[in-house]
């Protein structure tokens, strides 16, 4: 019996311990968190708001993210702040790449579908989601090499970023009785269409929402994981990315 309380109160000593381990590293590093912002914000008064800090796997190298999701390291006290990438040479990975295309993951659920129109090409059981601009050279390329992907889903968010024309065209397209053929007719065909004469709210909206998820440029795709892929990628990629996204 005594051994076993001896046991028993071992383990409670070491718990306890353990515990009180914890708390001082947990107090140790809110306080390093707390000196880092404090001096950042002292010395660099017009860098962006500091959203959080947090330790890399490189010791003595703390990551800061702030507002925009932008991405700078530092040392434990704010001294010095490296904007740039984090590479681990072991295992030869990007880390800054990394966390960026986990902070630019857009749910998919999220997406105000509403204000986006659909194609649909065979049996459409993949999905994405695709923002553009009627002006960008790149997005019509995109949409050529689309041709070649078929069984998908695409919500297609019109996004006029590029002067008034855009805008011009995004509603005519947007008002259209066919969205879809008015969109193919004028990116697939350069045919005009007909300006439109409509609600096209939608459209300021979808720029908005590109401006709160940093969509800055088009073609910007995401897909059914949250995966988000700037520029006019092939075919052949958009069949990866489709392939690896799981539909929510």
């Amino acid at each position: 019996m005594r051994s076993v309380f001896r046991l028993l109160t071992h383990r409670g000593r070491a718990a306890l311990l353990g515990l009180t381990l914890a708390l001082t590293a947990g107090v140790a590093a809110q306080a390093q968190e707390a000196a880092i912002r404090k001096n950042l914000l002292e010395r660099l008064p017009t860098l962006p708001k500091i959203e959080e800090v947090s330790k890399t796997p490189m010791n003595g190298l703390f990551e800061v993210r702030v507002s925009g999701n932008d991405i700078y390291y530092t040392d434990a006290d704010g001294s010095f702040l490296i904007q740039g990438h984090l590479i681990d040479t072991r295992v030869k990975k990007n880390l800054t790449e990394e966390r960026m295309d986990k902070l630019n993951v857009v749910a998919f659920d999220s997406l105000p579908l509403i204000d986006a129109f659909t194609i649909v090409r065979g049996n459409g059981k993949r999905k994405m989601a695709v923002f553009e601009d009627p002006n960008c050279g790149y997005c019509k390329r995109f949409e050529r090499d689309m041709q070649k992907v078929n069984d998908v889903t695409i919500h297609l968010f019109l996004m006029p970023i590029l002067g008034p024309d855009s805008g011009v065209k995004s509603k005519a397209v947007w008002c259209a009785k066919d969205k879809a053929k008015a969109w193919a007719d004028m990116m697939l065909r350069d045919q005009k269409i007909a300006p439109g004469n409509c609600d096209a709210t939608a459209l300021t909206r979808n720029i908005e929402f590109g401006q709160q998820h940093r969509i800055t440029g088009t073609p910007t795709l995401i897909f059914a994981d949250g995966k988000r892929v700037p520029g006019a990628i092939a075919a052949q990629q958009v069949e990866q990315y489709l392939a690896q996204a799981k539909a929510p």
